[in-house]
């Protein structure tokens, strides 16, 4: 974790990663498709966009149906997930900018966390083989959660860990999912439009939308304790 003592720390930046840390919407697809095909099914690109953002298990009702045992679903998720990381393993694609943005948030004293739903293993191993855990103070995954967004609570674990206020947070987001949940947590929410166009970002109630993260000024970041 970062050197700075985190009780120094007067803001804090989430970031969500699947789609804003690291570009992995093809990785999905094609194990989303795996996991399909040895089932017969079918899955439209835009019931698969609409995931976005959603634990395994909210994903798995929408793509397979909402008849899907327990135990079926949790097989899916498994298979999936395992085809997923084979994907990812030998190269993780940051998002262009993202180890810039993180060292220059460091820099200036920003408490840093990863907020996502993606499962443990997917956290760990985008961080880790991206080489970019040492920069976040805190990192919240799917599975520690009740429920997954856009119920606000990956949000406000990773703030709480943080040991900073939520209203002092702001959240950076890919998807409508997210934005809702950072909404709902009361922090700013501010969207990078990766997976889903600006207007539909502004309209889940993104503050402001950026394209990508080489396009949000760091400044805007810094002190969030005296916004509204």
């Amino acid at each position: 974790m970062g050197g700075e003592s985190r009780s120094v720390r007067k803001t804090g930046v989430i970031f969500d990663m699947d789609g804003v840390l690291v570009l992995s919407e093809q990785a999905h697809w094609e194990s989303w498709r795996m996991a399909a095909k040895e089932r017969g099914v079918e899955i439209a690109y835009e019931r698969f966009v609409s995931c976005f953002g959603r634990i395994n298990s909210d994903c798995i009702a929408i793509l397979f149906g909402a008849d899907i045992s327990p135990e079926e679903s949790a097989r899916i998720a498994e298979e999936k997930e395992r085809a997923f990381r084979d994907i990812l393993r030998h190269h993780v694609p940051l998002a262009p900018g993202t180890v810039e943005l993180l060292k220059r948030l460091r820099e200036l004293g920003v408490g840093l966390a990863v907020g996502s739903s993606g499962p443990r293993e997917n956290v760990e191993l985008i961080l880790g083989s991206g080489r970019i855990r040492h920069y976040f103070d805190a990192v919240v995954h799917g599975g520690e959660v009740k429920y997954g967004k856009p119920a606000p609570d990956v949000f406000l674990l990773a703030a709480e860990r943080l040991g900073i206020p939520a209203r002092a947070c702001a959240v950076i987001e890919d998807a409508p999912a997210g934005i809702g949940a950072a909404v709902a947590a009361e922090m700013m929410a501010i969207g990078v439009a990766t997976t889903h166009d600006a207007a539909e970002l502004t309209a889940s109630g993104a503050m402001v939308v950026y394209p990508d993260l080489l396009a949000i000024p760091v400044e805007s970041l810094v002190n969030l304790r005296g916004r509204a």
